[in-house]
């Protein structure tokens, strides 16, 4: 399902009625994919996430409420979630049934299932349909970060290609696509009808759009992209950031060679110069961070800063200097090469590495692919609050310069049924990852939006989601 890009003409504005949601989505058309096929784009995320909800959906300001299940509860050992399914039906007039979402669930869990979430859902033990609308997902051991990863748009449920709401999707005039849905007061006495037109494009022709006054909203901003906001005169308040959590840095790609040692990451890490690169984001509070963890994870205290970020950056260099030429005495310095996205804000990213790895000696270059480069750039929204997602991220299935002493740890804490202990060993496999330096952290991930100020009820959350139930657009003033 290709949607075309949302028309931005003045004219498209005008013949859209009063109330009606006009979004534009950053990475180009929305597509209906299948999450089980591979990882998802943003647009297609956006589209999937408002037209396939799961059993349980994130509202706009990001918290969990009812999808497909109308209600559910926890077993006190927290190894049972049982859903019970609101009454509703497949675009065919078919009842949707417990069996139906449970053998959709299982296939997207699957061997053969490619979905971005599979690996951070792997305490589920199976999905088992108890009558027509009840539900059970059964855990090997407790996960309360559970509800959060099945409101992701990786777990909505698809059937033949068509979605469960709680929009539905149709072409409307001028190739735009139309998202409406019916709300019912809680008496059942009144309908209204929200309708949103979904489009997609790139950075700069969203932004455009927007300070034109011909669109509402922009989603899908990151920092590749922030720097070009600056670039045209843009409302007050209307630049929005979340909150995000999730990864923000290197990862060495490169196993064996002259880069390859915890040593030779520890130098690097400590040679960045991270408050000069947040402060070109601009970004209200953006802080460096030098940990993998962050503060504020389910079951862990916050993680300790490393000794050397006390030292003021001018008084630590010359010692950094000093160890770069004990660990490469002979000159010139190996390259590095670092594979980073398009966009102003990577290039100021390249900016800091070529500045301040210069100063050690090193020459820095930019690779075209990963497969070239000795470091990547991760950029990645955290799913849920659980420690686990950030360590698994370096697991030695997933990446190519991991710690097999970090994996036994994580292996073990994820069959563990107690909670303390598992915490304990996740925390000991944080500190080995953190140890080996396999990945150099700069600081939380930026994600922004553009809304208009006859929008009402857009929230920013730590899972930079927006799904566009509940947002409301106050009349058009003529477009």
């Amino acid at each position: 399902m290709l949607l075309a890009a949302l028309t931005v003409g003045a004219s498209s504005c005008r013949d859209e009625p009063e109330g009606t949601l006009k979004v534009m989505v950053i990475g180009g058309e929305p597509k209906l994919r299948d999450p089980a096929a591979g990882p998802l784009s943003v647009p297609d995320q956006v589209l999937l996430q408002n037209v396939a909800q799961g059993l349980v959906r994130f509202d706009a300001a990001g918290n969990i409420v009812s999808g497909l299940a109308e209600r559910w509860t926890v077993s006190d050992d927290g190894l049972s979630y049982i859903f019970r399914l609101a009454s509703a039906d497949w675009s065919d007039g078919r009842k949707i049934t417990a069996r139906d979402v449970a053998r959709l669930m299982k296939r997207e869990l699957g061997s053969r299932s490619r979905n971005g979430l599979k690996d951070a859902l792997g305490a589920v033990e199976d999905v088992v349909a108890m009558t027509d609308r009840v539900i059970e997902i059964r855990l090997l051991a407790p996960r309360p970060a559970l509800l959060s990863l099945l409101a992701q748009p990786e777990m909505a449920i698809l059937r033949n290609g068509r979605g469960t709401g709680p929009f539905t999707a149709a072409r409307a005039p001028g190739g735009n696509l139309k998202l409406t849905r019916e709300i019912v007061s809680p008496d059942e006495e009144t309908t209204t009808r929200q309708e949103v037109l979904l489009g997609g494009a790139d950075s700069a022709g969203a932004i455009k759009a927007f300070a034109g006054a011909n669109i509402d909203v922009v989603l899908g901003g990151t920092f590749a992209d922030l720097p070009l906001t600056k670039r045209v005169k843009l409302p007050r308040n209307t630049l929005r950031f979340d909150p995000a959590s999730g990864l923000f840095g290197l990862v060495p790609t490169t196993s064996g060679g002259p880069l390859d040692k915890p040593e030779v990451r520890h130098l690097l890490s400590e040679a960045l110069e991270r408050d000069r690169f947040i402060a070109a984001l601009d970004v209200p509070g953006l802080a460096a961070r030098a940990t993998l963890l962050e503060p504020g994870l389910d079951g862990l205290p916050a993680p300790s800063a490393p000794a050397w970020t006390a030292t003021p950056y001018a008084e630590r260099i010359s010692e950094l200097q000093a160890r770069a030429d004990r660990l490469f005495p002979k000159a010139p310095k190996p390259a590095i090469r670092v594979a980073l996205p398009e966009g102003t804000g990577a290039g100021l990213l390249f900016q800091l590495l070529q500045r301040d790895w210069g100063r050690l000696g090193f020459t820095v270059e930019r690779a075209k692919t990963a497969a070239d480069a000795d470091f990547a750039l991760v950029d990645e929204v955290a799913p849920s609050s659980s420690p686990s997602w950030f360590l698994r991220y370096f697991h030695c299935g997933a990446v190519p310069v991991c710690s097999p002493e970090a994996d036994r740890l994580m292996d073990a804490a994820r069959q563990s049924p107690v909670p303390a202990q598992r915490y304990a060993l996740l925390g000991q496999a944080a500190a080995q990852i953190d140890e080996a330096q396999l990945f150099l952290p700069i600081t939380a991930p930026v994600r922004w939006s553009l809304v208009s100020d006859r929008i009402e009820n857009f929230a920013g959350n730590r899972y930079a989601r927006h799904t566009l139930t509940d947002l409301e657009a106050k009349p058009d003033n003529g477009g």
